[in-house]
């Protein structure tokens, strides 16, 4: 047997396996503290214990200070597995941390308690983002029970707080750790397409904008002792709105291929029917082509609120609540190519480089010049009750992970 055909038997021969560790990393919740969590320390003890337990020797613990949480720290951990050369890394990146399943009543099991039904792993975290996780495990267990050493060295990184915003996880390690080299690959299996075709390389720019309108509040049966921030506030929005026809560009890459513009939060103004407000605030949403780039849209901004503040004798403030801007992997590039492959001949389909509006923990590591794929074969069922991963995509990512490292 070829090393492919031993490591993909071990892997398709690993299902039972690979339930139990779903299993097991899905009732050890991992809640940031902004989610009414702990963190996510021990279901990193947890997969380490696991990890040192079936052969992991080489791992690597950083801890990030956190005092929000009972431990004061947050864990990032890295399994090495060396290749046959030096030079190039591949890192195939999964986070630690889940969402809150939300309403319990519309789960149909115990979210933390994973069910397995006709081909699915049930459990909240199961594809986001354990589908990855376990996957990666896998394809590297199959390299080292058979006595096989990938052809560049693989570590697998598990890091925290990817849903919220980073901050103790991948935007720390590159800032303050000297972790990645100019050389290194990149793969986050944490997006992608029930076919399996998605091979994202690109984000659009994320702008998230909260905007407050004053005004003045006076009885709504004597409107004119006031000045109504909603009003002006509605005309705000409806100038907004324009920034689509500002900016009509379009990038076939991405879908949908053109900027878009959302006025989205709204929050409470006045309790009562019979009270003009004197203040107003909403948010938008705002992800922007790189070709138009976030600062230009702001300079726009300035001009529809100084001309709605005008008209309507009110003050307009704006805070930028998020702001990311983020390169881009090129189309041709070698990790791209070999993606294609691999996916290609794992799946039997043709992946494509595409870019995206949402935005994922890619746009760190492209923003420091790094080549970057998120890839996941998924029903995207992340974040909705009764979350699942379906088994066999689960075992093909994992064969498709250890087809890139033993052939690049």
């Amino acid at each position: 047997m070829s090393k492919i055909e031993k490591v993909s038997t071990f892997i398709e021969n690993s299902r039972k396996e690979m339930v139990e560790l779903q299993r097991l990393l899905c009732s050890v919740p991992a809640l940031a503290p902004e989610n009414g969590g702990d963190g996510e320390e021990e279901k990193a003890a947890v997969l380490k214990k696991w990890l040192q337990k079936n052969g992991f020797n080489d791992i690597q613990e950083i801890f990030i200070p956190d005092e929000r949480v009972k431990s004061r720290r947050r864990p990032n951990l890295i399994a090495t597995i060396p290749g046959e050369t030096e030079g190039r890394v591949i890192w195939i990146m999964s986070h630690l941390d889940i969402v809150p399943p939300g309403e319990f009543s519309l789960w149909k099991n115990d979210p933390y308690t994973v069910v397995e039904e006709n081909g699915r792993i049930y459990g909240r975290g199961v594809e986001d983002n354990q589908q990855g996780m376990v996957a990666s495990i896998f394809a590297a267990l199959s390299m080292m029970k058979n006595g096989i050493k990938p052809k560049s060295t693989v570590k697998l990184l598990f890091v925290a707080d990817e849903e919220t915003a980073s901050d103790f996880g991948i935007k720390y390690l590159i800032r303050e750790h000297d972790l990645f080299g100019p050389d290194d690959w990149f793969l986050i299996p944490d997006g992608g397409r029930e076919d399996g075709t998605m091979l994202e390389v690109a984000e659009k720019n994320l702008l998230w904008v909260k905007f407050h309108t004053k005004g003045e509040q006076c009885h709504a049966s004597m409107p004119e002792l006031g000045n109504n921030a909603f009003t002006a506030a509605s005309a705000l929005v409806l100038g907004l709105n324009g920034l689509k026809d500002r900016f009509p560009q379009q990038n076939q890459i991405f879908d949908p291929p053109s900027s878009t513009f959302m006025p989205t939060k709204k929050e409470a103004n006045v309790p009562n029917i019979n009270t003009i407000p004197g203040d107003d605030v909403f948010y938008m949403d705002m992800r922007i082509l790189p070709s138009v780039g976030a600062g230009t849209v702001l300079q726009e901004i300035d001009k529809i609120c100084s001309t709605i503040a005008k008209t309507y004798g009110v003050q307009i403030d704006y805070d930028v609540i998020q702001r990311v801007e983020s390169e881009s992997t090129a189309e041709d590039a070698l990790l791209v190519k070999a993606m294609q492959k691999v996916v290609k001949d794992v799946y039997g389909v043709n992946a494509r480089p595409v870019g995206i509006g949402g935005g994922t923990v890619g746009a760190f590591l492209r923003n420091e010049g790094m080549d970057t794929v998120v890839w996941a074969k998924l029903d995207e069922s992340a974040h909705m009750p009764n979350e699942y991963c379906i088994l066999d995509n689960l075992v093909g990512d994992a064969k498709v992970m250890a087809h890139l490292v033993l052939e690049y």
